[in-house]
């Protein structure tokens, strides 16, 4: 039972490093008081967080843009709300 909670835990700490990013991107463009290119973020917030896989990126953003992240998540923009929220791209497992 303790390595289930174990491993939700340790997904959980996944998600939560997805909305920060995405909690950053937001603060990014209240503080900047104009409207922010998508690009913009991308260079300054989300690849600064360390967690960006560059290369499935660059394949497989698609439009609206989507970012993966290194773990099983990742951003992905929503043009109705000018906003990045967290996306699940990979399997997670938290069986035993």
């Amino acid at each position: 039972m303790a390595e289930d909670t174990t491993k939700v835990d340790y997904y959980y700490a996944m998600v939560e490093e997805a909305w920060k990013v995405s909690d950053a991107a937001r603060e990014y463009v209240k503080n900047a008081g104009r409207e922010v290119p998508n690009q913009e973020i991308f260079d300054k917030v989300i690849l600064p967080s360390g967690l960006v896989d560059i290369e499935k990126t660059q394949k497989e953003s698609g439009n609206p843009p989507k970012v993966f992240f290194k773990n099983p998540y990742g951003l992905y923009y929503r043009p109705e709300h000018k906003d990045w929220i967290p996306f699940r791209h990979g399997p997670v497992d938290v069986s035993a």
